[in-house]
């Protein structure tokens, strides 16, 4: 195996992350006040603004960090630096108040099956997505070190 031709199909995980992200950032730049959030105010409005523009420089880094090489150490941080930030908001999301005012219906509502739990399970799942690239990746960053020694 080739350290320079090796790519992981894997990496779609970067564009997952941009998927996931990149339309809440987008309408938090252009229009907040139109997220169906409950309760906003100016400073909630300032604090989704600031917040879009930290998640906009991921999603732009995510994209430049998909077509490197998978041994690179700046993409493995990344990737694991991700992991947290999706991990870290899904858990945020499952044990928040409900904050948004729209319902899947009554049987997903008996069930626990919010519009937060959907969108924590979201962000649980490309959490997973980086530690599953992370593994499955390990012997291309092998190969690498082995070939440098």
């Amino acid at each position: 195996m080739s350290a320079q031709a090796a790519r992981s199909p894997l990496s779609a995980v970067f564009l997952l992350h941009i998927a996931l992200e990149a339309p809440l950032a987008l309408q938090a730049f252009w229009s907040p006040q139109s997220l169906p959030f409950l309760q906003m105010n100016n400073t909630t409005v300032v604090m989704l603004k600031l917040y879009a523009a930290l998640v906009t420089g991921s999603c732009i880094t995510a994209f430049l960090a998909y077509p490197l090489p998978e041994f690179l150490p700046g993409k493995r941080a990344l990737a694991i630096g991700f992991c947290i930030y999706h991990s870290v908001v899904s858990t945020i999301l499952f044990q928040t108040p409900r904050f948004i005012p729209h319902t899947l219906g009554p049987f997903f509502e008996s069930v626990n099956l919010t519009p937060e739990v959907v969108w924590g399970t979201f962000h649980g799942l490309l959490g997973l997505g980086m530690v599953v690239w992370w593994q499955a990746t390990l012997q291309y960053a092998a190969v690498v070190r082995g070939a440098a020694q």
